[in-house]
């Protein structure tokens, strides 16, 4: 029972809202600021106490989110970390990255602003290690049993932290020079600082996990050699193909795939670069995004920080309405309604209904991009098909960013050398027990998936380490 169910008739939605942009675009700091403890405790007192929880329901991770409100609001930080805990093997990584589809779906939102849901989980685990509540949990006994995590993203991580505590030996291996992955390499630092990374990392080592960096699986060390090794491996490779276009010009220099670019500047940043490999800058450039999600958000942020001449960012679909969506509505988890990101705020011109017809340069550098106004009309049939409208405008680009999304994992090297089945979509296919067609290979997250979100990569790879669980404890 929460303390005050009807607290939040009197308390507002309060939001620590960001840092100044005209400070923050100067640095690669965490843009989001943290409400003081008093404010926080209020946030959450909003919580309603709902019969029904949708925001449990909507969270892919299935968090109790009126439980650790209720424990927030008495300041009861250790409490309800450790609620958190029991779903969420990273609220540190979720607080910061995810989109909140909790908060869609919170009852409050259908007549009044949501609870802070997102923000209360960045908070109570920072308070947490703060105070050194977020201890290290080594098993108390070994199994005897050896997996191989390929990967060390999201759900790699989770997978191997789920094991361990089982009692099994885990030994990730990554074929960068950090462990995160994607976290890592392709979330910018102004979102989450990759300290934050390291805090948990060092905390999985202190759990006996095993770290293996610089060593790429299929090249370095052979699939085959694993598969004699260990009792299980785990893909946890994430959707590495990057969805491509091809029009005119498509060849010219300053091209870049989206993550190319936030990779060479996060890796820039820590020192990681290899001797000889020039850094994609956007310093002094019209920067072209091309995609309107979350990691052309990024780009743009990026961009401005770099000191580029101007940014736009262009998408093919339509924009969405703002607030509420009628062909989405409450309790949607994911409403397709107008984001607009720290990054936006900016410094960037955002347009929709424009596809890329060709880009043109001079001395084999691009220069320019040609782009037509579209239109989607519905047919006969319910579906949505794309018809030019004629009108083309010419867009200034010295540098292209393509944030198109990925189309499945990469499958030269370790998925061929082990003779991995695919979907019909190109990833990893898998039985319901995230098992491969390869005995005691599993897989799990964007590779399996597809592209998709931080909270999901985690709430897959908690699935797939109990069924791998159950696979040991058989043998």
């Amino acid at each position: 029972m929460m303390g005050n169910p009807k607290a939040f008739m009197t308390i507002p939605r309060k939001e620590a809202g960001y840092r100044l942009i005209s400070e923050r675009i100067h640095d690669h700091g965490e843009v989001e600021q943290i409400l003081n403890r008093e404010d926080r405790k209020q946030q959450a007192s909003r919580c309603m106490d709902c019969g029904i929880p949708f925001c449990h329901w909507a969270c892919p991770l299935g968090n109790k989110m009126p439980e650790w409100q209720e424990y927030i609001s008495r300041g009861d930080w250790k409490r309800g970390v450790e609620i958190l805990h029991e779903t969420n093997n990273f609220p540190e990584f979720t607080g910061r990255v995810c989109p909140a589809p909790c908060e869609k779906s919170c009852v409050l939102s259908l007549h009044d602003a949501p609870v802070t849901i997102r923000e209360n989980e960045a908070s109570v685990t920072e308070f947490a290690f703060m105070e050194g509540m977020i201890k290290p949990l080594p098993p108390k006994r070994r199994t005897g049993k050896r997996v191989a995590v390929i990967g060390s993203g999201p759900s790699g991580l989770a997978v191997a932290q789920q094991l361990n505590r089982k009692g099994h030996s885990v030994t990730v291996f990554e074929k960068d020079n950090s462990v995160g992955g994607l976290l890592r390499y392709g979330i910018p630092n102004f979102k989450l600082s990759k300290h934050i990374i390291d805090r948990r990392i060092k905390l999985m080592i202190e759990e006996e996990i095993e770290f293996i960096t610089n060593t790429e699986i299929g090249k370095d060390i052979s699939g085959e050699e694993l598969l004699n090794s260990f009792d299980a491996i785990c893909l946890a490779i994430g959707s590495g193909k990057p969805r491509d276009i091809n029009p005119e010009g498509r060849d010219l220099q300053g091209i870049h795939f989206a993550m190319d670019f936030l990779s060479h500047e996060i890796k820039s940043q820590s020192g990681e670069l290899k001797s000889g490999e020039e850094k994609i800058t956007a310093k002094d450039k019209h920067v072209l995004v091309i995609g309107g999600g979350d990691t052309g958000s990024d780009c743009v942020g990026t961009s401005v920080r770099q000191g580029a001449k101007s940014v736009t960012q262009i998408e093919i679909m339509p924009k969405p309405p703002v607030g509420k969506n009628p062909s989405t509505p409450w309790p949607s988890p994911y409403p397709q309604i107008l984001k607009t990101s720290s990054s936006h705020e900016e410094g960037c011109t955002r347009r929709w209904l424009l596809n890329t017809i060709s880009f043109m340069g001079e001395d084999g550098k691009v220069k320019e991009a040609m782009a037509e106004e579209v239109i989607w009309q519905k047919g006969a049939d319910n579906k949505f098909s794309m018809v030019s409208s004629g009108n083309k405008e010419i867009l200034k680009a010295d540098l292209v960013l393509l944030a198109l999304g990925f189309v499945h994992p990469v499958h030269e090297g370790l998925l061929t050398q082990l003779g991995i089945n695919y979907d019909m979509r190109g990833n990893v296919a898998v039985d319901k027990k995230h098992s491969s067609n390869v005995e005691k290979v599993f897989a799990t997250g964007d590779a399996i998936m597809g592209a998709s979100l931080v909270v999901k990569a985690i709430a897959s790879g908690r699935k797939v380490a109990e069924d791998i669980h159950q696979l040991l404890s058989q043998q």
